[in-house]
């Protein structure tokens, strides 16, 4: 079966290489998916640049060193094969899943209690394909927040992965939704739901007389520290960045697990996916009619340039991985 491995940490064109491999067998408690979509985000292009302190960049290149690394966090396709354990899936079901890594190939196997779960029906599986990292976060940290109906909430990178499909699940839970994104996609996150839009290249959020309850922060731009006085009394700072160095700041943060100033929070927190969290979604997607934001589509030969062009940070919601089988 093709994969592509990183087989080296710097530029996308020198890291990346598509190579033919042993298609795997599942186990008797694994299923076989035939990956159809996968996608680039901006955690896969960190990985492979080894944007991270000392300390995970030995881990990253010791495990290299023992284990061929495939890029990949999320992922859809349909169910080829089970062992003869599994009882929650069949040959032939359409899945969506977020194994973490080695989602850049053209098969995976993943334990039946694993991040897999039936994809939602009323997406085709390339816009599955690209739900279980954006919007699980946009879902955990919205949760995180408690919003309630008519509160106001500021997502900070509206156009993105997370930020698209937060600006509609916040619209679900009935808060009054800004988005921040640049001029060439105001119209964009105003047809998502967004009540009002913010263009960041010709104001800057903070100095207008608004106020939020909740500041969604998908970036790591807006900072709790500068992001406090926008916050109403009892308002919630989230960082909600997909970047594994992002993940790192919220990890140090949360050994006090919110930082509190004047009725003020920030709240910082990573997010662990698993089968119950896609079903979850799975469900809230069908019934508020989610929708996956697409920006390109690349096919897996051209994984590399996929990757140069999301890490020039200027994607419109999701870059998709299409994966055709000989």
């Amino acid at each position: 079966m093709k994969t592509v491995e990183c087989t080296k940490f710097g530029p996308a064109l020198d890291a990346l290489k598509l190579q033919q491999v042993n298609k795997p067998i599942p186990t008797d408690e694994q299923v076989l998916i035939r990956i159809d979509a996968t996608s680039v985000t901006a955690g896969d292009c960190e990985i492979r640049n080894l944007q991270f302190n000392w300390l995970f960049k030995l881990g990253l290149r010791m495990l290299m060193r023992f284990k061929t690394v495939v890029l990949g966090m999320e992922l859809a396709g349909e169910v080829e094969a089970v062992g003869k354990g599994v009882t929650g899936f069949k040959k032939g079901d359409h899945v969506y899943a977020s194994p973490g890594f080695n989602a850049n190939a053209e098969y995976i196997c993943l334990g039946e209690k694993e991040n897999v779960a039936l994809k939602p029906a009323n997406m085709t599986i390339t816009e599955a394909a690209v739900a279980p990292v954006g919007a699980l976060n946009a879902l955990h940290f919205l949760q995180e927040a408690k919003i309630k109906p008519g509160e106001k909430v500021l997502v900070f990178g509206a156009s993105g992965s997370i930020g698209t499909f937060a600006v509609q699940i916040a619209k679900h839970f009935g808060a009054h939704v800004t988005g921040i994104c640049s001029t060439t996609n105001l119209a964009m996150v105003k047809n998502l739901g967004a009540d009002h839009v913010i263009d960041y290249t010709k104001e800057d959020f903070t100095q207008s007389d608004a106020c939020y309850d909740v500041i969604l922060d998908t970036l790591g731009k807006a900072h709790f520290w500068r992001s406090q006085k926008k916050l109403k009394t009892n308002g919630r700072y989230l960082l909600a960045s997909p970047c594994f160095s992002h993940y790192m700041q919220a990890i140090w943060l949360s050994f006090s697990s919110k930082v509190e100033s004047s009725n003020k929070k920030a709240i910082y927190s990573v997010v662990t996916m698993n089968a119950s969290d896609l079903i979850a979604l799975k469900t809230l997607i069908e019934t508020a009619n989610i929708k996956s934001v697409i920006d390109r589509t690349y096919p897996l030969e051209q994984l590399a340039q996929a990757h140069q062009y999301v890490e020039k940070g200027h994607k419109k919601g999701n870059v998709v991985i299409t994966v055709c089988h000989d």
